[in-house]
């Protein structure tokens, strides 16, 4: 499939760690324009950063008037902004909800306004499969834990936001792709991810802390496979209207396991502590990329052991001012 070449994409939280590899990867070709709070600022460090093609706008989802200016004339719109990381959904639950599912529905409403015609693709969430997802399909019913506890807000106002999308994909034509990640990782994450977090303390020679027993169990998914699967989403003319699973269930191993690999990949003298749990939490998240994969032609290359790697080489690079 040719590169995306001529087009005008509108990135909400564009300036995040999904969002800025997208960036860089289209930049050269494209119009960019990134709109994005700043609160986690992913993009300052990128060798890219500044770029004729890139305009950024500081502006939150929330402010309909604001996003609307500012996706004018949009031919792809890709919405990464959300309040995301467990610790933060902890803390602002009516914000979670309120920038997830008004934030996306102010997006849907400028992306049908405006006339947006190529592709309007909405990040979802893999926790939409509630605590237990073993080898999960897009077609497999989506659930979350009892109401009233916090840790399912997220996942709840992603869906919600799921819902919408497709709802402006029937009623309007509106050209909608859903994509639910499942545990991305890599060089320039900023945030509360487990790998993000371990690698940091592991290279600093601090305890890496786990929450519970660590038998939980994820599949990574580096971030470079993550942007190769955006990259046939906005142009593969069968993906709109569909929802896809992208992930790596070959990167799939406990928490402790994982703690264990960057302690020795990093060369690590930390220790690895347990600390009881604070919250509900996901149990087994495991992904079926078969849709992904017959539809897009999707195949993840990176293994977990090389994604750890290059992820620990980037961050003793950044720590040691390389």
């Amino acid at each position: 499939m040719t590169a995306l070449s001529g087009k005008t994409i509108f990135l909400t939280g564009g300036a995040g760690f999904i969002g800025a590899e997208l960036a860089g990867r289209l930049l050269d070709h494209n119009r960019l324009i990134v709109y994005d709070t700043l609160g986690r600022n992913s993009i300052r460090t990128k060798t890219f950063f500044p770029h004729a093609n890139l305009k950024l706008i500081e502006g939150t989802v929330l402010d309909a008037a604001s996003l609307h200016r500012s996706m004018e004339g949009a031919d792809i719109v890709v919405h990464l902004a959300a309040v995301a990381g467990i610790d933060t959904v902890l803390k602002s639950p009516t914000q979670t909800m309120r920038v997830n599912l008004l934030g996306t529905s102010f997006v849907l409403d400028a992306a049908r306004e405006l006339g947006v015609r190529d592709r309007v693709v909405i990040f979802s969430t893999s926790e939409v499969f509630g605590t237990y997802a073993y080898r999960v399909s897009e077609s497999d019913t989506t659930t979350s834990g009892a109401v009233g506890e916090a840790r399912w807000i997220y996942a709840v106002s992603k869906l919600a936001g799921e819902h919408m999308a497709f709802a402006a994909f029937k009623e309007f034509a509106l050209p909608v792709v859903i994509v639910r990640p499942f545990n991305v990782y890599g060089p320039g994450q900023i945030g509360e991810g487990a790998v993000h977090v371990f690698v940091k303390r592991a290279i600093a020679g601090e305890d890496l802390e786990i929450h519970g027993d660590g038998d939980q169990i994820r599949s990574w998914v580096y971030i470079d496979d993550m942007v190769d699967a955006l990259l046939l989403l906005l142009q593969h003319p069968s993906a709109v209207g569909e929802s896809f699973n992208i992930g790596n269930p070959r990167g799939t191993v406990t928490i402790n396991t994982l703690a264990e690999m960057v302690v020795s990949l990093a060369e690590s003298r930390s220790r690895i502590v347990h600390a009881p749990r604070r919250h509900a939490d996901v149990e087994l998240r495991i992904p079926s990329i078969e849709k992904a994969r017959q539809m897009l032609g999707f195949q993840p290359k990176v293994d977990l052991k090389d994604g750890l790697l290059k992820t620990i080489r980037w961050y003793r690079e950044q720590r040691d001012g390389n």
